[in-house]
């Protein structure tokens, strides 16, 4: 009971806010809406610093939003690069990216800017005790924890290493080879999301299926791009194809903890492709840049 009271004053609220609020307005609509800027809370790191960590809601279900670093995609002070994401998946995608500011950022907030469809929304990031981050809060947010000290006890992150090159020259219509190898502490154990129960409330947070699992998609990049074999929605969609999906099945891990997929473009420009790695509770990430001509 302590730790769920701790997490009354977390940023976990905020992020369901975001969630719910968005859900009960537009969870019929497939096309045509805004995307909102999240942001999760704050890390304490080993040196005194603080990483500031962002994700978004993208309130269509199946319209992916793109919104170019500039004017309308801006983090300030100190951008408007800060690594934020260009292409925006539907709905919900959290603890995407992470700002590390110095351990005497104070009373200071980083403020990101985000226009889409002609409307601005804003995510204002600060210390204040409310955000604060832990392994504890972003499992909860993933809908895993809740009556399990172990799991928040005992369970570490994924561990994912690109072997590919991080910068890649390619053509169009020519695949590219990414190679990512991801490893994990078997905890929580593989189990896949059951179908839905009537009888059985949902929890606060929408829950996931469980054990590693591996998917790449365009985190920055307007251009199509294929990927081979077919990725799975990294985004929490509740319809299919994701694992917040009821009964979606993880995959079996390849050999070698070795996923091997080919990336092929439908059009010139800089894209940002990210490898996602999950074990339903945590998540790590590698990013490879291809310039495509």
């Amino acid at each position: 009971m302590a730790r769920l009271a701790a997490l009354a004053s977390t940023g976990l609220l905020a992020a369901i806010a975001v969630q719910f609020a968005a859900a009960a307005q537009e969870a019929t609509f497939s096309r045509g809406q805004t995307v909102a800027p999240a942001y999760e809370g704050w890390e304490h790191n080993a040196d005194g610093s603080f990483n500031l960590v962002f994700g978004y809601m993208n309130r269509n279900w199946d319209e992916a939003v793109d919104a170019p670093v500039g004017p309308g995609n801006s983090i300030e002070p100190g951008g408007p690069d800060q690594g934020q994401p260009t292409h925006f998946l539907p709905r919900r995608n959290r603890f995407l990216f992470r700002i590390r500011v110095p351990k005497d950022f104070g009373n200071k907030e980083l403020v990101w800017t985000l226009t889409t469809k002609g409307k601005t929304e804003r995510a204002y990031a600060t210390l204040k005790p409310d955000y604060f981050l832990d392994n504890q809060v972003v499992t909860m947010n993933f809908g895993r924890g809740v009556g399990d000290n172990e799991l928040f006890d005992n369970n570490k992150a994924p561990d994912v290493r690109v072997e590919s090159p991080k910068s890649i020259i390619a053509r169009v219509g020519e695949p590219v080879t990414l190679t990512a190898v991801a490893t994990d502490d078997a905890y929580p154990k593989a189990r896949n999301l059951p179908p839905i129960n009537p009888r059985v409330p949902g929890g606060i947070a929408q829950a996931s299926a469980t054990g590693l699992r591996l998917a790449w998609f365009v985190y920055r990049g307007a251009g199509s791009v294929t990927f081979d074999p077919p990725q799975f929605k990294v985004q929490e969609d509740t319809r299919g194809g994701s694992p917040w999906s009821p009964g979606w099945t993880t995959p079996l891990v390849p050999p070698d903890n070795r996923w091997i997929v080919r990336a092929t473009f439908a059009e010139p420009g800089t894209y940002v492709l990210r490898g996602l790695a999950h074990d339903g509770a945590l998540t790590d990430h590698e990013d490879v840049t291809v310039i495509v001509k």
